[in-house]
């Protein structure tokens, strides 16, 4: 006996799309082929049938897409800065933030791998490792983490080693901050316009003296008052993002020595005591 009560199969329940949608795709551009999904999801090419690796994958691949954006940003800002045109690099730089804020959270999801899962694959990794991500580094170099010998890794490929050398060897955002205060004619000392820009910036007296001075007349140098905090901003995000790294490694890890040869955990707490923007920290003890 039919059950009258059961939904009527016919066409009138049928799926059917959104009004007005388009669905005929034969010669038009579809969802898919505007973001290559197919070249996208055939990315993933896992070493074993661990469950887990997958994972690991996914969320290094993930993390290399959002630094694309980053320097992507950074870049734009830079020039930005260069041109004395601030409030669009605002955008920009708070738009860096905000992505390492979405980095910081993968760590959250890859620290749901245990120790076991990740020892079930870790061997067939070889040497690589995430610090040879030539996309981290060049974020470092314009963050102005100059450091000549993080080359090495990439001197088999001759033209990513040349473009890394020349991002060494250019300003970073904070020495074109630098610049830029130079020339709204506050006190900064004209060695640090023409150093040797592959070596680290080195807190000097009077880039502080140029930021107090910013900070203690903030409506005079507002624009540069706000310059200043998005780059604070943009710090602070990227060390909480370190942080984060850190503590995932050593949950995962423990102070076993890192898949590339480094310390691992030891290595990842040196690089937590690096300062981009040294100058911006000290005045707030100063001020």
């Amino acid at each position: 006996m039919k059950d009258i009560t059961a939904p009527h199969a016919g066409a009138a329940d049928a799926p059917i799309l959104p009004s007005g949608a388009h669905s005929d795709f034969r010669r038009e551009m579809s969802y898919g082929g505007y973001l290559d999904l197919d070249a996208l999801l055939s990315c993933q090419k896992p070493l074993t049938d661990e469950h887990d690796e997958p994972l690991f994958v996914m969320i290094h691949h993930v993390s290399e897409i959002w630094m694309k954006l980053i320097l992507h940003e950074l870049g734009t800002a830079m020039n930005l800065i260069r041109k004395d045109t601030l409030p669009p690099a605002f955008k920009m730089i708070s738009r860096v933030s905000k992505i390492q804020s979405q980095l910081l959270q993968s760590w959250g999801v890859l620290a749901t791998m245990t120790p076991a899962d990740y020892l079930r694959f870790r061997d067939k990794l070889g040497y690589s490792s995430g610090f040879q991500s030539y996309q981290y580094r060049e974020i470092e170099y314009r963050f102005g983490n100059k450091n000549a010998a993080m080359l090495r890794p990439h001197a088999h490929l001759e033209k990513l080693h040349a473009h890394l050398s020349a991002v060494l060897h250019a300003p970073s955002i904070y020495d074109e901050t630098i610049a830029l205060l130079a020339r709204r004619g506050l006190p900064v000392a004209p060695e640090l316009l023409k150093r040797d820009f592959s070596e680290r910036h080195q807190a000097h007296d009077s880039v502080r003296e140029a930021w107090l001075t910013v900070y203690r007349n903030t409506e005079r140098y507002w624009d540069l008052y706000e310059l200043a905090e998005k780059l604070v901003d943009m710090e602070d995000s990227f060390q909480q993002w370190r942080y984060a790294h850190l503590r995932t490694v050593t949950r995962i890890i423990g102070m076993r020595r890192g898949t590339g040869g480094t310390d691992g955990v030891p290595y990842l707490q040196k690089a937590l005591n690096y300062c981009f923007f040294p100058e911006l920290w000290d005045i707030r003890t100063m001020l």
